[in-house]
């Protein structure tokens, strides 16, 4: 495991964090999938307004970790607390604040743009749904598209529905694995600018990535997982991205 310095980012043994300004609190958290371990002993801090990303190579438990911050995935032990609450018995007032961006858009591709949103906004029980779409597809550039089956839409164009879909709730925390995944270059600066601006706004982003480089340049804070433990824990702007490559590979 690296050795603590002055760049790397305090975990939750830091006295000094106050846990009222967090977004998230892990500790000791572990998951097992029958007699696999694929999370073990995990200890994080983040503080809300954070941008982080979670980098490690296939297997090493990072969408497993983010499907357990979204509280889709229970851990098979220790704590979590989400805004200063246990997410160990998830509320809807606490999954409320949770928006989230997965492999599969979650979208109905036999409706319009418009009618997926409205009726994920309706689920939510926001407000003028219609009107807060509208507001969310002109965020993402797809206001002109609004009537469009999403069946029609690019991988590109579908992630940046996801995102809008995923804000029709006005969420204080973004959880987003493998955003940029299968996704050409315009498509994958559309998406970082959308994230970028979430971040700039207050929201706490949290996502997982393969790019060292990507996460570096995006992210003000890396945290790399290998056979499910955290292993490096830095600042992004102080930090080598051969250092952290080879902290993903084991090297």
């Amino acid at each position: 495991m690296t050795a603590m310095t002055s760049d790397t980012v305090l975990t939750t043994t830091d006295a000094a964090l106050d846990t009222a300004g967090l977004a998230v609190q892990i500790r000791g958290l572990s998951k097992r999938y029958d007699e696999r371990w694929v999370l073990s002993d995990i200890n994080l801090s983040i503080p809300t307004g954070s941008y982080l990303t979670l980098l490690g190579a296939n297997g090493a438990g990072k969408s497993t970790l983010l499907h357990t911050l979204a509280m889709l995935n229970p851990a098979t032990s220790g704590e979590l607390m989400l805004f200063g609450k246990s997410a160990n018995r998830p509320s809807p007032g606490l999954r409320a604040r949770i928006g989230v961006i997965g492999h599969q858009p979650m979208l109905y591709r036999d409706l319009s743009v418009m009618e997926n949103l409205v009726f994920f906004g309706k689920l939510y029980g926001v407000s003028r749904p219609a009107q807060r779409a509208a507001e969310l597809l002109e965020r993402v550039g797809l206001a002109d598209r609004a009537s469009s089956m999403v069946k029609t839409f690019s991988r590109g164009m579908i992630q940046r529905l996801s995102i809008a879909r995923a804000l029709m709730h006005a969420p204080d925390l973004m959880l987003a694995d493998e955003p940029f995944s299968g996704l050409d270059v315009p498509s994958v600066q559309a998406v970082s600018e959308l994230l970028r601006e979430l971040h700039a706004d207050g929201k706490t982003v949290i996502l997982t990535n393969h790019d060292v480089r990507q996460s570096l340049e995006l992210a003000q804070r890396v945290v790399v997982l290998r056979c499910g433990s955290v292993v490096c824990d830095r600042q992004a702007r102080h930090t080598n991205p051969d250092e952290v490559t080879r902290e993903v590979i084991g090297s």
